[in-house]
Order: structure tokens, then C-alpha cells, then sequence
């Protein structure tokens, strides 16, 4: 079962429901003046779509699965997205 299960977490996949666009980010991100709401959105507006933003935080949020995927730990990997 312990081999199953290590299986599993390894191959799961972490995906979001519904159509997000770069309207959607920005108004959902209108009233946040935060640096990392910020940089967010000047990296999205670059890249002119949130689709690498929405596979590389669901790449990231992956090892989370295990101990848990909470708001604290989204908020990390966002900013994280939006500096690199």
C-alpha cells in the first residue's frame, strides 16, 4: 500500500476548473495593491496570457499535496511565479 500510495502523490496532477484569463487575474486583483499582486500582474501582462502562470504554480503546488495546499502556501508560489 506504502508503494501505491508514493505512486500516486508522485503522478498526481493539480489542475483549475473554469476558463481563467487575464481579465479574469485582473479584476479578481483590481483592489490588491500589494507588491506581489503587482508583480503578478506586470509578469502576466508581459507574457500576454496566464496559461505558464496557471502550469507552473500547479507544477509548484504539487509537492504541497502531502502536508497540505493552503492559502499561505498558494500566496508563496505566486509571488514566487510573478519574481522569477
Amino acid at each position: 500500500m506504502k508503494e501505491l500510495v508514493r505512486y500516486l502523490l508522485e503522478n498526481i496532477i493539480v489542475d483549475f476548473q473554469g476558463d481563467i484569463t487575464v481579465e479574469h487575474v485582473r479584476s479578481f486583483l483590481q483592489k490588491d495593491n500589494t507588491p506581489e499582486s503587482r508583480a503578478l500582474l506586470q509578469k502576466i501582462n508581459q507574457e500576454g496570457s496566464v496559461d505558464d502562470f496557471l502550469l507552473s504554480l500547479a507544477d509548484v503546488l504539487k509537492p504541497f499535496i502531502a502536508t497540505g495546499i493552503n492559502e499561505s502556501v498558494v500566496r508563496e508560489q505566486i509571488a514566487e511565479y510573478a519574481e522569477s
